[in-house]
């Protein structure tokens, strides 16, 4: 039987993957101190391990797919091919940044004033060259980690990634500068890519995990309508299409489902009851797929 290795992120990262792979259909489970994860898909093996170290991994061909942030393959400069994207973090479903922050009580305005300083950072070779595009020359020094707390003792400034900021006030840190943006990447050994079961089993795996995510914003409505009512109730509803609408036992009278964005749902429910609906249902959605 073929075998797809695949590479997740521990740390951070690794309750919200799971998650979205369990929505997306993968069941995974892991002891407490194991880095080998069982799926319940027999042609995949899993591995967790740091971001950090999957682009490179990848791209020695240790792992046929992984799953790790744009930041770190621009970071190590992996020679990997991105199949896809898949916007979500930690603490959501948004992108996180790599930024420049410094005191709040410094006098730095620009990244020019960082000419001559000492930014601490986990990503050394990010940071070096957006500093190298705006033509400051500063001493950029690799960080083990709490990197917030840094300035102005052992650094003048730091780059770190965040994802609300709230983090970087706590510290009394404001952002200077955004060097870039990053998502979660689906990414692939070139020589795998070449391989047509492993890039098939990748691109189904992708088309489940984006419907995991884009189900995540959305919620399903069912309801019932008396057809004297159906065209004030379908004017309230947005939907991927249109909404189905299904007739009842009783002759006037029809279902009506549809799928909306979960935030509107709690003013919009209640318009659609005023609106004559009724056994109006919500119920939350495993994935779509567009």
């Amino acid at each position: 039987m073929p075998k797809l290795k695949l590479g997740l992120p521990a740390g951070s990262l690794q309750e919200t993957t799971f998650e979205i792979f369990k929505k997306a259909g993968y069941n995974i489970r892991v002891g407490e101190r194991s880095y080998f994860p069982h799926m319940d898909d027999e042609e995949i093996e899993c591995v967790l391990m740091r971001a950090q170290e999957i682009p490179k991994f990848v791209e020695e061909g240790v792992l046929d797919v992984g799953l790790t942030g744009k930041d770190w393959i621009m970071e190590t400069e992996a020679d990997v091919e991105e199949v896809g994207e898949l916007t979500y973090s930690r603490q959501g479903l948004r992108p996180v940044r790599l930024v420049l922050a410094v005191p709040v009580d410094s006098d730095f305005k620009e990244v020019s004033d960082l000419e001559g300083k000492r930014i601490a950072t986990e990503l050394v070779q990010c940071t070096r060259r957006y500093l190298e595009q705006h033509g400051v020359n500063a001493t950029v020094l690799f960080s083990w980690g709490a990197t917030e707390v840094k300035p102005p003792l052992l650094a003048d400034a730091i780059s770190e990634l965040t994802e609300t900021g709230r983090s970087l006030k706590a510290n009394n840190l404001r952002i200077l500068a955004t060097i870039l943006t990053s998502t979660p990447r689906l990414i692939m050994n070139r020589e795998s890519v070449r391989d047509p079961w492993k890039r098939k089993k990748v691109e189904h795996m992708l088309t489940l995990l984006k419907g995991a995510l884009l189900a995540e914003q959305k919620v399903g409505l069912k309801m019932n309508v008396h057809r004297d009512n159906l065209s004030k109730v379908i004017e309230l509803l947005p939907a991927l299409r249109r909404p189905t609408i299904s007739s009842l036992w009783e002759e006037d009278w029809v279902a009506v489902e549809t799928v909306i964005d979960e935030k509107q749902a709690r003013e919009l429910i209640c318009r659609l009851k005023e609106a004559g609906a009724e056994g109006i249902i919500e119920y939350s959605l495993n994935k779509i797929i567009p």
